[in-house]
């Protein structure tokens, strides 16, 4: 038995010395404004094929008291779009189906649906999809991956005085949407 007992402590890992954490000066500096969210109970439409990603900000939303509803294709969501009217839409751009600009295009066209706050979501290392994003009036766009703080930084900007997500500029949109229509 006393042998087995040394056998055992050869192979046990040594102990690890305990650590202070000691955060960095900069990180304290990073909550020094609250962060504002959107009324909670607001309904934040994620349209993406991609299960990690809707269950990373089914997870973020929810954490935030945001009620979510999910769609793994245009389709869907813009069905869903029309029938529940979010206040905020995150739209993946690469989609199964009807791709995500032509749903952004939609969504814009519909009556319904035309003023809901959308940012375009992309892992698509291409800058020029940006430009292409803002010129038919989404109100943001997001590269894959992103980092929490950066997805409520893009809400937050989209935030009226009431906590409410509104376009960011309605009839700039409408302009320059109208611009690629005749295109």
């Amino acid at each position: 038995m006393a042998l087995l007992q040394r056998i055992k402590n050869l192979f046990r890992p040594a102990p690890v010395p305990a650590r202070t954490f000691e955060p960095h000066v900069e990180s304290s500096d990073r909550r020094t404004k609250s962060r504002r969210n959107a009324v909670a109970g607001s309904k934040v439409l994620i349209i993406d094929d991609s299960a990690t990603i809707v269950a990373l900000l089914r997870r973020m939303m929810r954490q935030n008291e945001y009620v979510t509803l999910e769609a793994g294709d245009a389709e869907l969501g813009i069905e869903l779009a029309r029938s529940e009217l979010p206040a905020l839409i995150f739209l993946d751009i690469v989609l199964p189906g009807m791709n995500g600009f032509n749903a952004l295009r939609q969504l814009r066209r519909d009556p319904l649906t035309k003023d809901i706050p959308i940012i375009m979501i992309s892992g698509n290392e291409q800058a020029t999809e940006e430009f292409y994003v803002h010129r038919i009036g989404a109100d943001d766009f997001m590269k894959k991956p992103f980092s929490r703080a950066e997805v409520f930084a893009r809400i937050e900007r989209l935030l009226d005085d009431g906590d409410v997500p509104r376009r960011v500029n309605v009839s700039a949109a409408a302009v320059e949407t109208a611009g690629v229509e005749s295109t």
